[in-house]
């Protein structure tokens, strides 16, 4: 078998209609197209989403949502984010950032009590959680608001 051998399955590909091939065919003259107008043309028709001159749908919609001008986005870590310090370590907003652990200061800084941590710390952050408060201070460490 070669490649010039191959054919596909018998039924399976139907011939193209070959239109404009005289008045015999019944597709011939106007090949289908109907007489004049936008359609007939060569290179005619209407983008699928023009609704004949009306105002488009995405103008007639009114826009929706809201966004909040004061909301505080914060820069999140977790307490197992912290086990990398070494014991009664003092971490500030500039620290937890030369550790790699916040990217960036957006608003705020957020501690979240997810995960475990094994060494008391003394952590200086804008918002902590209840659990993240609790899981500090069980091993001695202190958080204080800035």
């Amino acid at each position: 078998m070669r490649i010039n051998d191959l054919s596909p399955i018998k039924g399976s590909v139907k011939k193209r209609k070959r239109v404009g091939r005289g008045v015999g065919s019944g597709h011939g003259k106007t090949s289908c197209r109907g007489h004049k107008g936008q359609k007939s043309r060569s290179g005619g028709g209407i983008p699928v989403w023009f609704e004949g001159g009306q105002m488009p749908i995405q103008r007639r919609l009114p826009k929706r949502g809201f966004n909040n001008i004061f909301k505080k986005e914060y820069s999140v870590i977790n307490v197992s984010d912290l086990n990398g310090f070494e014991a009664n370590a003092t971490l500030d907003v500039a620290a937890l950032i030369e550790a790699g652990l916040v990217k960036s200061v957006k608003d705020e800084v957020k501690l979240l009590g997810n995960g475990e941590i094994s060494q008391p710390l003394t952590i200086k952050v804008h918002k902590a959680s209840k659990t993240a408060k609790e899981k500090i201070e069980a091993l001695g460490g202190k958080i204080e608001m800035i």
